[in-house]
């Protein structure tokens, strides 16, 4: 049971190195944002840098911006901007397009290296998305290829010779536990099987070392801990060894070698930029290169130390005050395998996140029944970890969850 007050969490907001960040970041009055790892809040920059790109460089500079204003190359330049907080080199990584469709062209290419097998190991209960692109690719390929679905005690056991990649999600998106990235890849490697990893959840939130986990290929979106914005685009991590070696199947016109050359036929470019398609999202790409420049400024490894902090006081507080009301642990209770947020289970979660957002905590619920919050420790501070669980226990506690308003099921959860 914590002995832990408000004024002691206040105490220690009095005295984390992160909390000039705050300043950087709008926040609604009297919102308690715990969502951020679906969707992080606003740098208070980006608003100024979509006005410059939609009123000057657009409507004045038009077309020529796409030289002038540094268009063109906004995939390359915010790649390399990246690259350091997920340990690549500078000419490793691309920003652009989605998570998926980035998951689909570099499984596509880890395939390429081992053409004579099938098996591709995943992890079931991983994000949706990352399994339907995968089957959709294999569906298009019309190889006989199957994914081997093993969830995360099994994961290990089952990469065996078979295996021509892997294809894992470094922090899962609805418990928050963490896979060992090193671990895994060297089994893969060890089988002759590429791997492949996501860092949606992870990136931004704690230290990443693909190179120093030998990783071949890496994808992960830019819009949660990184502070991106709605859509912005995904980064694209293609290890130096692998360039001009294996190309990715959506070849357009970005992803040839001279595209203002205007060749008939597709040549891929020998670099990372192979792994581009068509025309970029400029205004997502110039917006994300705000949240990137906060989050190259702050120290990782103070993020993930305030991050754990903050999850165990969390995790303290809600069970010490919310346990009689059907509250159960889903994330790992050890911090240092757990990433930035933390789940509960509750058969009733659903219309106690609806009830949770009028009282202005805003977190999320994933079916069949967690109610997840996420811990952004660039802009939360610990005493809104102590004022969130009063709302929850107020909720709880007076059964305004119960409304019939709350209920009814929005389109999105």
């Amino acid at each position: 049971m914590t002995t832990k007050t408000r004024t002691d969490l206040q105490d220690l907001d009095r005295v984390d190195p992160l909390a000039g960040f705050r300043e950087e970041f709008f926040l609604p009055k009297g919102v308690i944002y715990l969502n951020g790892n679906s969707l992080g809040a606003m740098p208070l920059a980006a608003a100024e840098r979509a006005k410059r790109v939609v009123e000057y460089e657009w409507a004045e500079g038009l077309i020529g911006s796409m030289n002038t204003a540094g268009w063109y190359e906004l995939p390359s330049t915010l790649g390399r901007k990246i690259a350091p907080l997920v340990g690549a080199k500078p000419n490793e990584v691309v920003l652009t397009d989605a998570t998926g469709i980035d998951l689909y062209k570099v499984v596509a290419a880890a395939l390429k290296m081992q053409p004579e097998r099938r098996v591709i190991v995943m992890e079931g209960s991983n994000f949706p998305t990352n399994n339907y692109m995968v089957q959709g690719l294999l569906e298009e390929l019309d190889k006989g290829h199957a994914i081997r679905f093993a969830e995360a005690n099994d994961l290990m056991d089952a990469i065996d010779e078979d295996v021509a990649a892997i294809c894992i999600t470094q922090v899962h998106y609805k418990t928050g536990r963490i896979h060992d990235m090193a671990a895994l890849t060297q089994k893969a490697h060890a089988v002759g099987a590429a791997a492949v990893w996501d860092l949606c959840h992870s990136a931004g939130a704690m230290p990443v070392d693909l190179n120093g986990c030998n990783v071949d290929f890496a994808v992960g979106c830019t819009y949660k801990y990184i502070n991106g914005g709605p859509g912005a685009p995904a980064l694209l991590f293609a290890a130096e060894r692998h360039h001009g070696k294996y190309t990715q199947p959506l070849t357009g016109w970005y992803g040839h070698a001279a595209p203002f050359d205007f060749e008939r036929d597709y040549r891929p470019a020998g670099d990372i930029r192979q792994m581009l398609t068509g025309t970029q999202a400029t205004a997502s790409l110039s917006m994300a290169e705000i949240g990137i420049d906060i989050m190259l400024r702050a120290d990782i490894n103070a993020i993930r130390e305030k991050s754990m902090r903050m999850t165990d006081l969390f995790i303290e507080l809600v069970e010490e005050r919310c346990g009689e009301f059907g509250f159960e642990l889903v994330s790992p209770r050890d911090a240092t395998q757990r990433g930035s947020q933390v789940s509960f289970r509750n058969e009733d979660g659903y219309p106690i996140v609806r009830a949770l957002h009028d009282s202005g905590v805003i977190c999320d619920y994933r079916a069949p029944a967690n109610v997840r919050f996420g811990f952004a420790p660039l802009y939360i501070r610990y005493v809104d970890v102590w004022d969130a669980v009063d709302r929850l226990h107020d909720i709880l506690d007076k059964q305004s969850w119960k409304e019939t308003r709350y209920q009814v099921r929005a389109a999105v959860t």
